[in-house]
C-alpha cells in the first residue's frame, strides 16, 4: 500500500476506528498524491518568476490561450475563470461560499463539527465517491423502496453492494422508521450499514416532518448504539424546495456528530437547487468530531476525483459562484421557488377534487420536483404506454402500480389537462 494512503488511514483509525472500520478496500488505497504533477504545478505556480512550464495548458499574452468564437460567448467572464484547469477540490471561494450556504439554510448545523464541502460533478458523481469510499462486495446499502433507479447502478452494480429496501410508508402513509430500523440491526452480524436517505425523495415527492425527522435520527442512533457502524448519507438532490409543513433543512445537520459509530455525508448541489441542470456542480461534504479523521476523507475523496474526473468543469464553477454572490439571486430564486410551490398546490387540488378517485388514490407528497400515483385498476406500464402512444403524454412507470409525474415541468396552466388525460388513458383501458 503507498505510503500516503497509510499514513491517512493512521490518522483515520487514531481519530476513529469505526470510520476506519467503514472503509471499502479501495477507501483504504486511495489516496491523493502530494508528489507530481499538481504538486510542482502548485509549487511553481509561486516560484517560477522567470517561465513556468509545468502545467498541461497554453499561455498567449499572459493569459490561457482561447478562441474569440468562444470567448465572445462568455465575455463577462476573465479568461482566468474559464480555461484553466480548476483545482480537484473545485474553486476555493466557491466552497467557503457554499460552506456558508449550508449553514444559513440547516440552522442544525450550528456548532457542529463538518468539513468543507468538496466540488463534484453533480450529485451522481458523489454519490459515486461514496460508493468506491465506503461499499465493498456484500455491504448492506439500505435506502427505501420508492427510490431513484440509478442508486443500484452506483452502489450495486460498480460495486456489488446488497442493496437492502424497505417500505417509505407505514400503514399510516408516514415515514417508515421502523422498517428503516429493522433493515438497520438486521446487519448487526456484518457491522456496517450505508444508508440513503433522499428528501425531497424521488419519485415520491415527500420530505418528513419535524416528529418524522427525530424519528429518522433516533433509528440510525439506536442501530450505531447497537453497534452498527452506519455511513448516513443525506442525498439532498432537491433541497430546498419544501412547499408544505415538512423539516425545511436537510438531516444532514441532525445526523452531524450524534455518535462515533455513525459517519454523515451530505451530497447536494446546484443543478437542481439553483436550476443549472446542465452544469453540474456539485459537492460533497463529511462531519465528524476529529479534524484529523475529516482531513484524511478529504484528501482520499480528491484521490477519487484525481483517478477519475481529475477535476470538475471550470466554467460552470465560475458562473455559479457569480450568481451565489450576486445581489438578485435569493430574489430570482424566490420567484422561480413560487411557480413550483404553485405547481406543487395545483396538482394536490386537481387531485383532491374528488374526480379521479376511482383510477387513482396518490401518496404523500409536500417538496421536490415529482409525485407518485398509486394506481388501482391498470398497469403502471400499460399505462405508460398508452398515454405515450395515443396522447403524446410522457411519464414514468414504477413498478406494477406506480406513476411518477414531474409537475416540475408542466406549465400550471396545463396540470389539469395532463391529469384529465391521464384518466382518460386509465378509462381506455378499462374498456380494452
Amino acid at each position: 500500500m503507498n505510503p500516503l494512503a497509510e499514513q491517512l488511514n493512521e490518522s483515520i483509525q487514531t481519530g476513529s476506528s469505526h470510520v476506519y472500520s467503514m472503509l471499502s478496500q479501495l477507501g483504504k488505497e486511495i489516496y491523493f498524491p502530494k508528489e507530481g504533477i499538481l504538486s510542482q504545478s502548485a509549487e511553481a505556480a509561486s516560484l517560477a518568476k522567470t517561465h513556468n512550464a509545468t502545467i498541461g495548458i497554453a499561455l498567449e499574452g499572459g493569459v490561457p490561450m482561447h478562441l474569440q468564437v468562444i470567448q465572445e460567448k462568455l465575455s463577462a467572464f476573465q479568461p482566468k475563470d474559464l480555461y484553466p484547469y480548476a483545482p480537484p477540490a473545485g474553486k476555493p471561494e466557491l466552497r467557503t461560499v457554499w460552506r456558508d450556504k449550508m449553514l444559513k439554510e440547516t440552522p442544525s448545523l450550528e456548532g457542529k463539527t463538518f468539513g468543507n464541502p468538496i466540488v463534484t460533478n453533480a450529485l451522481t458523481h458523489g454519490l459515486s465517491i461514496v460508493a468506491d469510499l465506503f461499499a465493498d462486495e456484500g455491504d448492506a446499502v439500505i435506502y427505501p423502496d420508492k427510490n431513484w433507479e440509478n442508486y443500484e447502478l452506483t452502489f450495486g452494480i460498480r460495486r456489488h453492494g446488497q442493496l437492502v429496501h424497505y417500505p417509505l410508508f407505514d400503514d399510516q402513509l408516514n415515514f417508515n422508521s421502523e422498517g428503516l430500523l429493522q433493515a438497520l440491526l438486521d446487519q448487526k452480524d456484518k457491522g456496517k450499514a450505508i444508508v440513503l436517505l433522499n428528501f425531497p425523495n424521488n419519485p415520491t415527492g415527500y420530505t418528513p416532518g419535524a416528529e418524522e425527522a427525530d424519528a429518522i435520527v433516533n433509528t440510525i442512533l439506536q442501530a450505531a448504539e447497537a453497534g452498527v457502524n452506519v455511513v448516513a448519507v443525506t442525498d439532498d438532490a432537491y433541497f430546498g424546495l419544501f412547499f408544505e409543513d415538512s423539516i425545511h433543512e436537510s438531516l444532514f445537520g441532525k445526523l452531524a456528530n450524534i455518535h462515533p459509530r455513525v459517519l454523515t455525508v451530505k451530497v447536494d448541489g446546484a443543478t437542481k437547487e439553483e436550476f443549472v441542470w446542465g452544469f453540474r456542480v456539485g459537492f460533497i461534504t463529511y462531519a465528524h468530531e476529529d479534524a484529523a479523521v475529516l482531513h484524511a476523507l478529504e484528501q482520499k475523496t480528491l484521490g477519487i476525483i484525481r483517478a477519475t474526473i481529475s477535476s470538475g468543469p471550470h466554467p460552470s464553477q465560475t458562473f455559479v459562484l457569480d450568481a451565489l454572490k450576486a445581489p438578485e439571486f435569493e430574489a430570482q430564486k424566490q420567484e422561480k421557488f413560487e411557480i413550483m410551490k404553485g405547481r406543487a398546490n395545483k396538482v394536490k387540488a386537481i387531485l383532491d377534487s374528488g374526480k379521479y378517485g376511482d383510477a387513482w388514490d396518490y401518496y404523500p407528497f409536500n417538496s421536490g420536483y415529482f409525485m407518485c400515483l398509486k394506481l388501482k385498476e391498470v398497469g403502471a406500464e400499460e399505462l405508460r404506454s398508452h398515454l405515450l402512444h395515443k396522447y403524446g403524454v410522457g411519464t414514468i412507470a414504477l413498478g406494477e402500480s406506480d406513476l411518477r409525474i414531474a409537475f416540475s415541468c408542466i406549465e400550471e396552466s396545463g396540470l389539469e389537462d395532463l391529469y384529465e388525460t391521464i384518466y382518460r388513458g386509465v378509462q381506455d383501458l378499462r374498456t380494452t
